[in-house]
């Protein structure tokens, strides 16, 4: 039996916010790096995996990538894409395959993964239940050199949005050690400068580009993401920061070596991280609820729904103007997320 592409990989998350008050908060996680091209294999070599069927890790296509569906208020040059064909191997023909969206996607942008593969850094369903803040894919072309990457990131609304970081944006090589550039974030997530050959292993993609989505109340939608995804291999390491001009308001870092993935592993991990999907979306609203507390200034969603550009599955509170108003007078305690 050939081994397997996939892994895990045991991260820890950072959250540090600089301002208008300082915040911050740490915990531990797990998640999958999926070879698209496996998932039918994973299903049947994993006995707590399933893809496109109900198990206690389902992985499901429709969940990812939906650039077949309607991009709400796309400005030129936005991150959709045309509709991919339907898969007609795939267990259920209404479910498009994801990497042939993927393929579609990069090939609009002169990007040819013939014969390459994606790697889908992710969490899928657990116990039927779905919640990434933030998915991020690895595209390899035949040769295997990594020529795109994609910050797929979801709000609590559960409205997405794709950001692409195409072959202008990569870095030959980056330093482990420099992706977190915060002293109290490296500190915290024991990072070591790296040195020889490992200082050179790997490649990044580096952008900064307007966010145009709602993703923390605390953090208006016309700031910036800065976003800093390495490559993944024997670590993970991804840095992505929030600015308002050239200050630095939030960062958030997710890094962690990388585990095989087998299905004991898996069973471990199941004990280890307990309905994890449910316990991010809980720390979410519970440091959301410590900063709301705390009065910090925070912006409804429905306040500035013209410039939450290029996403997809939008809430009613902006796909409907005259629902808005409503939106807003229900929402109480907001929701942080990176």
């Amino acid at each position: 039996m050939l081994p397997l592409r996939s892994s895990l990989y045991e991260c820890t998350v950072l959250h540090h916010r600089f301002s208008p008050k300082e915040h911050r908060f740490v915990y531990r996680i797990f998640l999958f790096a999926f070879d698209l091209d496996e998932l039918p294999e994973l299903h049947r070599r994993l006995p707590l995996f399933s893809h496109n069927r109900s198990n206690l890790f389902s992985f499901r296509d429709r969940d990812f990538f939906p650039t077949s569906e309607p991009l709400h208020h796309a400005s030129p040059g936005s991150t959709g894409g045309p509709p991919a064909p339907v898969d007609s191997d795939n267990r259920n023909s209404r479910i498009q395959n994801l990497k042939s969206r993927i393929t579609a996607f990069l090939a609009t942008r002169d990007i040819d993964l013939t014969g390459g593969r994606v790697v889908l850094v992710t969490l899928p369903r657990v116990l039927g239940y779905l919640f990434n803040p933030v998915s991020f894919y690895f595209c390899y072309d035949a040769a295997g050199t990594c020529v795109a990457s994609l910050a797929e990131v979801t709000n609590t609304f559960k409205e997405m949005k794709p950001y692409f970081l195409g072959p202008e944006t990569r870095l030959a090589s980056i330093a482990p050690a420099a992706v977190v550039d915060s002293a109290s974030a490296a500190a915290t997530l024991n990072f070591q400068p790296a040195t020889g050959a490992a200082r050179t292993a790997g490649a990044s993609f580096t952008l900064r580009t307007p966010k145009h989505f709602y993703v923390s109340p605390f953090s208006d939608v016309d700031t910036a993401f800065d976003f800093t995804l390495r490559t993944p291999d024997e670590r993970l390491s991804i840095q992505i920061d929030d600015y308002i001009g050239a200050d630095r308001t939030l960062t958030s870092t997710l890094a962690g070596p990388r585990r095989e993935l087998t299905g004991g592993r898996l069973a471990w991990f199941s004990l280890k991280y307990p309905a994890i999907t449910l316990r991010i979306i809980a720390l979410i609203h519970w440091h959301a609820a410590l900063l709301w507390f705390r009065r910090l200034p925070w912006f409804a969603k429905a306040a500035r729904a013209s410039d939450q550009r290029d996403l997809y599955r939008p809430h009613a509170s902006i796909a409907h103007s005259a629902q808005g108003a409503a939106s807003t007078a229900k929402l109480s305690v907001p929701s942080e997320v990176a």
